[in-house]
């Protein structure tokens, strides 16, 4: 079995391959004497090998977890990036992959990304990511197939003894945090009947808003008001966007989903304003090509690649959607020549998991440790960690993502200042327990 064909496989196959070699729990550590990825198991080392040669996604990321779900073929994964701020946390994600090599560098870069949301936004955490592969032959909606599985993930977290900490994500209700609550300790974003925040979707559409407009000034292009935005997505975070642009007085608005609840929802609840709606199929990409001032992405990841990117025609592109570039690299420069602002995802969409990390502090009214992060004055908040970000990458030449990431890299290795790098050690004793055969 060589590493391409364990790339190769889709998730489902790769289940089944593990089943007959009798693994239910694998792991691929970061080994810091060796700087590379090792397997729990020998069959597994070409995974590890894979990632360790890889140069896009792999960033020493400490540790994935995955198990095997005991009535379907879907995998239950964790990716930890960096925890030397406190625990990994990041929502977790029940998505569709067609092969093994996309599975793993989607989470990679998924927990990656929240290494760098955590930091710039100041909180105390590290960064990790949750998934749940979908099985095709199982119907993602059915609530019983749902509740199976997001308990089989609460109890998966509890075994990981805290290095991650879950939320809510792509493909992840509410109801369904309540159900991984009902099975570990180690989540946010659980409904409110249980003392929780519930869904974030709003105040990240507000963080949203607050790239838009640092973006708008740092280009001397005045306030949101008459400015036309193309949004892909009408789920909970394109929608709330929407209403949210409208009271800051846009002009119009143009909205591409594949989704058809989606589309029928956002048609009943914008119906008396300048909204132009479509239903697309998902290979459609005439939203990045229309005439407007802002494109934003608040659907799936990975969708700025060369051919996206030929078609904008906006100034500035700026969403909720994690991970909008397909390569950082490559499609960061091909923006950059275009002349377009990109603000980084993992900027301006921090307001989901700021509103977890404050879950356990209790709740006021107007809650300051919130608003903070939306207004224009504090040194950390989203305009001004935008301007700060747009203000470096003019002064070095270098494109606002890479300033972004640069100054997260650094805020990212401060140690947490009571626990220092307990994630790491949490790991290590994973390992030194063997995890993988209990």
């Amino acid at each position: 079995m060589t590493d391409q064909n364990l790339l190769a496989m889709n998730p489902q196959e790769l289940n089944e391959y593990l089943n007959e070699k009798d693994i239910k729990k694998f792991y691929l550590i970061y080994d810091d004497k060796s700087s590379q990825m090792t397997a729990s198991h020998p069959e597994l080392q070409p995974l590890a090998d894979f990632i360790s040669n890889d140069k896009r996604d792999f960033d020493n990321h400490e540790g994935i977890f995955v198990k095997l779900s005991s009535a379907y073929n879907s995998l239950l994964a964790v990716f930890v990036h960096r925890t030397d701020r406190g625990q990994s946390a990041g929502g977790t994600r029940f998505w569709h992959y067609s092969t093994t090599e996309s599975f793993l560098r989607d989470g990679m870069r998924l927990a990656k990304g929240m290494t760098h949301k955590n930091a710039l936004a100041g909180l105390w955490w590290g960064g990790g990511k949750g998934i749940i592969t979908h099985d095709p032959s199982i119907d993602k909606t059915n609530p019983d197939i749902r509740t199976l599985l997001y308990r089989e993930f609460g109890e998966f977290i509890t075994t990981l003894r805290g290095c991650y900490v879950t939320a809510e994500d792509v493909g992840t209700n509410v109801r369904d945090m309540a159900e991984i609550f009902s099975r570990t300790r180690f989540t946010t974003c659980i409904p409110f009947k249980f003392g929780g925040s519930g869904n974030p979707s709003v105040p990240t559409a507000r963080g949203v808003v607050s790239g838009i407009e640092a973006a708008l000034n740092f280009l001397n292009m005045g306030e949101i008001e008459s400015k036309i935005i193309a949004v892909q997505g009408l789920g909970n975070v394109g929608r709330p966007l929407i209403k949210f642009l409208f009271e800051k007085g846009a002009k119009k608005i143009i909205a591409h989903d594949i989704d058809t609840y989606n589309y029928e929802i956002a048609e009943k609840e914008f119906e008396n304003e300048n909204v132009e709606l479509k239903l697309v199929d998902k290979s459609d990409t005439s939203i990045f090509g229309m005439e407007c001032d802002i494109f934003s992405p608040c659907a799936v990841g990975a969708i700025l690649n060369p051919e996206t990117i030929s078609l904008l025609k906006s100034r500035i592109v700026c969403g909720a959607a994690n991970n909008q570039l397909e390569d950082p690299v490559r499609d960061d420069k091909l923006l950059a020549e275009k002349n377009v602002l990109f603000v980084p995802d993992f900027l301006t969409n921090r307001m989901g998991i700021v509103n977890c990390a404050n879950e356990q502090y209790g709740y006021v009214n107007d809650d300051p440790y919130i608003e903070k992060h939306l207004q224009k004055d504090w040194e950390y908040s989203i305009y001004q960690m935008a301007m700060k970000v747009f203000n470096q990458s003019k002064e070095t030449g270098e494109s606002p993502a890479k300033a972004a990431v640069k100054i997260a890299d650094e805020l990212s290795f401060i140690e947490h200042p009571i626990f220092g790098h307990r994630g790491r050690q949490i790991i290590n004793s994973l390992v030194e327990d063997e995890w993988h055969k209990n």
